[in-house]
C-alpha cells in the first residue's frame, strides 16, 4: 500500500506527537527526541541544535506503508543527509530530474530555493539517516575572509533566495562512515557531547566540501576508468580484505587484478574515496570496534584478530579514529548493557 500526503499534513501529524517529546540528554535542553507519527510508522527522530544555524538530526524509523510526500517550493539552508539504511527518491516536479538514495549514499544541497518536489520513502526496510542543516552565513564564516567571500569553485553552494539550490548525490567513503559511527556512538553528555558532535558534523562537511572542490576544480576524472577497470578495482578490494593479516604490496595487488600500479592507486581512490591502505586500516578498525563491542575478547586478542601484531600501534590507531582508546570503548560498551 502507498500513502500520499502533503508536507503540511505530514507536519501536522508530527505535531500530534508533541506530548511524547522528551530530552534525549538530561543535561542539554537543546537535544530532544520526537516520536515518529504512529499513523505512518514507528521510531524516533533526535534533533540537536548545536549552535545557532547548525542543527543535527538523527532519524530512525520504520514505515507501515510506502509514503509519497508532496513538498511546495521553499527557502532552503545548506544540508547534507547520509543514508545508513532505507531506500527513497526525490523528484523535482518542475523538471524531469530525480535523486535516488539508499544505504551508502548521501545527498548534499546548497542554499537557495528548493523547487516543488515529490519524495518517496519505501516501507521495505528501516530508515536511518544522519542529517545536518547549516545556515549559509555560518558556512561563509569558514572562508577566512572578513567579507565572507568563498572560493569561486564553491560559490554555487550559496545562492540567492530567488535562485534554485544546487544538489547532488554522493557515495559515502570509509572515512565518512567512521565519522558517522562516531556520531551515532557519541560517548559524552552535556558540554562535552555538544563539542564532540559539532566537531564531527563539521568534519563531515569538510569531507563533502573536499569532494566538491575536486569535482569543481577538475581533479576528479570519473570518466577515465573503463567499466572493466572498475570491476578489477572491486576485485582488488576483495583480495585486500581476504589478506588482512598479510597485506599484499600495491604492486602485487595490481598484478593479481591485471592493472598497473598507477591505475590501481588512482582508480581505488576514485571508486572508494580513499587510498588502498587507508581503506584496509579503516576496515580493520571497524572490525575491531565490533569485536570490542561484544566484549568476548580482550584488547590484545582483538588487535591480533584484525591484523595488528602489537597492542600499542593498534591502540593509537583506534583512538585516532574513534576518539577513545580500546579499553575506554570496551568499558563504555559494558556499561551500556
Amino acid at each position: 500500500m502507498t500513502i500520499t500526503i502533503s508536507a503540511n499534513a505530514h507536519w501536522e501529524l508530527l505535531l500530534e506527537t508533541q506530548d511524547t517529546i522528551r530530552l534525549y540528554d538530561p543535561c542539554d535542553s537543546l537535544d530532544i527526541l520526537w516520536q515518529y507519527p504512529p499513523r505512518l510508522g514507528e521510531g524516533q527522530s533526535r534533533l540537536i541544535e548545536l549552535r545557532e544555524g547548525l542543527e543535527l538530526c538523527i532519524s530512525n524509523h520504520q514505515l507501515h506503508d510506502t509514503v509519497i510526500t508532496k513538498v511546495k517550493e521553499r527557502e532552503h539552508y545548506l544540508e547534507y543527509c547520509f543514508v545508513l539504511s532505507g531506500v527513497g527518491e526525490t523528484r523535482h516536479m518542475c523538471r524531469e530530474s530525480s535523486m535516488t538514495f539508499s544505504a551508502g549514499k548521501y545527498f548534499f544541497t546548497g542554499s537557495g530555493v528548493a523547487p516543488r518536489e515529490i519524495g518517496k520513502l519505501s516501507a521495505q526496510q528501516p530508515h536511518l539517516y544522519v542529517g545536518v542543516h547549516m545556515n549559509p552565513e555560518l558556512f561563509r564564516s569558514f572562508a577566512g575572509d572578513p567579507s565572507g567571500e568563498l572560493p569561486l569553485s564553491l560559490n554555487h553552494l550559496i545562492r540567492k533566495p530567488s535562485q534554485e539550490y544546487y544538489t547532488r548525490v554522493g557515495t559515502t567513503t570509509p572515512t565518512m562512515q567512521i565519522t558517522l559511527q562516531q556520531i551515532l556512538g557519541c560517548p559524552h553528555q552535556g558540554l562535552l557531547k555538544r563539542m564532540y558532535l559539532e566537531s564531527k558534523t563539521l568534519e563531515l562537511m569538510a569531507l563533502i566540501v573536499e569532494q566538491e572542490l575536486e569535482m569543481q576544480e577538475g581533479r576528479q576524472h570519473s570518466g577515465t576508468l573503463k567499466p572493466e577497470d572498475v570491476d578489477r578495482i572491486h576485485h582488488a578490494r576483495d583480495i585486500l580484505l581476504e589478506n588482512v593479516h598479510n597485506p599484499l604490496s600495491l604492486r602485487e595487488l595490481a598484478r593479481r587484478v591485471n592493472l598497473n600500479d598507477f591505475t590501481l592507486k588512482q582508480g581505488f581512490r576514485q571508486v572508494f574515496g580513499t587510498t588502498v591502505f587507508s581503506y584496509l586500516r579503516n576496515y580493520r578498525l571497524e572490525q575491531a570496534r565490533q569485536l570490542l563491542k561484544t566484549g568476548d575478547m580482550n584488547i590484545t586478542e582483538v588487535a591480533q584478530a584484525v591484523g595488528y601484531t602489537d597492542r600499542s600501534p593498534f591502540a593509537l590507531a583506534f583512538r585516532k579514529h574513534f576518539g577513545l582508546n580500546p579499553k575506554e570503548y570496551q568499558k563504555q560498551g559494558k556499561n551500556s548493557l
